[in-house]
């Protein structure tokens, strides 16, 4: 990519979009685009088509996505498989319709089977059963990596995808029905702090193990691959480091300064028992994260409490 080079970010709003078009401007690029959903829905072929043809994005990261939580993933499974397709299927096509040079579909850590060995390594992909809780979008992510496989293969495409872990950071969704462990504990620490609320309640049993990246250096994997690699391989992105989700609840308990009682709810699913990514094609390939776990959740949390505090 050059710096004047045309860049869409899909999703530019998002988690992992927004942190994509900070590192960008951060490195120099300034041709960014993004749109919000309302300028243009992505699950719409039309406005798709339209957008790619004015538009004419030269590069295209596509971190749009229909995401949530165990409680969202399993109480709403046909609209996660469903418009995840319709935003893979549309964003894809058009770049290759429209000749975008080259595309990062953005996936994620739940596309590997249930009770894969550990770490997972990226060629233990479709070796067993799905998580139930995320099958629907696991499979709408298996999907758009594979398509880009496909249209690498058939139509000599320079598509690439990436696998990350769990990623926090802001501009994540604290709203807890419907998001991630980490932005939803966050939340809920410190709504329990602010109304002196005895005890914070934890879904599932604790003991899980999960794998944490700050969205930064999501971002900054990101933009490294686009700028270093061509090929078919799908890369894993995370640190090679996990922690339970007990530990997680205990650390934000900590950082946020909470002094009542921690509970865990063994009624709840835990999901999948442990998921830690093997991080060693991205290594060889020349990268690793820079951001500590603490450090990261400290940085959360002073842009939650600036950003979301009574909103």
């Amino acid at each position: 990519m050059k710096k004047n080079s045309k860049i869409y970010v899909a999703g530019h709003k998002g988690l992992v979009g927004s942190a994509i078009v900070r590192k960008l401007k951060e490195k120099g690029y300034t041709n960014i685009i993004g749109k919000t959903h309302s300028e243009l829905d992505l699950t719409n072929s039309v406005e798709v088509e339209q957008f790619f043809k004015m538009e004419k994005p030269e590069y295209v990261f596509l971190a749009a996505a229909k995401v949530g939580g165990i409680f969202a993933n399993s109480n709403y499974p046909a609209d996660f498989i469903y418009e995840n397709l319709q935003i893979q299927n549309n964003v894809i096509g058009m770049s290759y319709k429209y000749e975008v040079k080259k595309l990062m579909f953005l996936g994620s850590s739940c596309i590997y089977p249930k009770m894969c060995p550990q770490p997972i390594k990226e060629e233990y992909l479709l070796s067993g059963y799905l998580e139930e809780t995320n099958e629907a979008y696991a499979l709408a992510k298996i999907s758009g990596l594979k398509m880009c496989q496909f249209f690498n293969k058939q139509y000599r495409t320079n598509y690439i995808s990436v696998m990350p872990t769990n990623l926090y950071g802001p501009y994540d969704n604290f709203y807890t029905e419907n998001s991630h462990v980490m932005p939803a504990l966050i939340r809920r620490f410190y709504e329990a702090k602010e109304n002196n609320t005895p005890e914070v309640v934890v879904w599932g049993s604790g003991t899980p193990l999960r794998e944490f990246l700050y969205s930064e250096d999501m971002a900054d994997a990101c933009i490294y691959l686009m700028e270093i690699y061509k090929g078919d391989d799908f890369f894993n992105i995370g640190t090679g480091k996990e922690i339970t989700i007990r530990g997680i609840a205990e650390l934000i308990k900590e950082v946020i300064g909470y002094e009542g009682e921690l509970v865990f709810d063994s009624s709840k699913p835990d999901g999948t028992p442990r998921k830690l990514l093997d991080i060693s094609r991205l290594e060889k390939a020349g990268w690793t994260y820079k951001t500590e776990l603490r450090y990261g959740i400290e940085k959360t949390c002073k842009w939650f409490k600036d950003n979301c505090i009574n909103n």
